[in-house]
């Protein structure tokens, strides 16, 4: 079973049908016990930085997330739930400390050169290697659609699974072992996204279609 992380999140249905039509199992995820016994997790999510991080800690997810990633079972996150795994974020001067999993800070879009922020729309991702097993079957320069002012500066830029430029060039998605995450929405992506998304659940062990 895919563990699907809900907190409020306000992209977590079409996220659930993205999954469920590439042939993963899902249940929504609201409490530690809920991701004990899970083939894999995602953590969705969309808005602010802190509404996320203080959401998952009154609901005592935090601790179970960070289990989670240290069982080497497959984790994903996704736009909000890529930021909340870096230490901290620029956004209205948060306070919410991150997971901490990635060392480096969330940041805003400087807005440089007329570029409206936050980016919403279709951009592409040059994916960088070893290429990332999130990526298989996608080639470099796909499209994918980004709704986001921010993004993560990672210190390790080893992890970066792939680039993106919208007026900076940022990591618009990273890898470590079993931890995968991206600043894009691959449920919103069409065919690029299913491709990522069925990847992650044949990673989790389902059959997929």
């Amino acid at each position: 079973m895919i563990a699907l992380v809900d907190y409020g999140a306000g992209n977590i249905r079409s996220v659930h049908k993205a999954l469920v039509h590439v042939g993963g199992e899902v249940r929504r995820a609201a409490k530690p016990e809920d991701l004990r016994d899970a083939d894999a997790v995602v953590l969705p999510g969309v808005g602010a930085f802190d509404d996320c991080l203080n959401a998952l800690q009154r609901q005592e997810l935090l601790g179970a997330l960070r289990d989670f990633m240290r069982s080497e079972r497959p984790f994903l996150g996704i736009c909000v739930g890529y930021q909340a795994l870096f230490e901290r974020s620029e956004e209205f001067n948060s306070r919410a400390a991150g997971l901490g999993l990635f060392a480096g800070r969330v940041v805003r879009f400087s807005g440089a050169n007329g570029l409206k922020v936050p980016q919403i729309g279709w951009n592409q991702i040059e994916i960088a290697g070893p290429k990332c097993p999130l990526f298989e079957g996608i080639p470099s320069g796909s499209y994918v659609y980004f709704v986001h002012s921010y993004y993560p500066q990672p210190l390790d830029e080893s992890i970066v699974a792939s680039w993106t430029t919208y007026g900076e060039t940022f990591a618009s998605a990273v890898w470590r072992g079993n931890v995968f995450a991206t600043q894009f929405h691959p449920e919103k992506s069409q065919e690029i996204g299913l491709r990522l998304l069925r990847n992650f659940v044949l990673m989790a062990g389902h059959p997929g279609r």
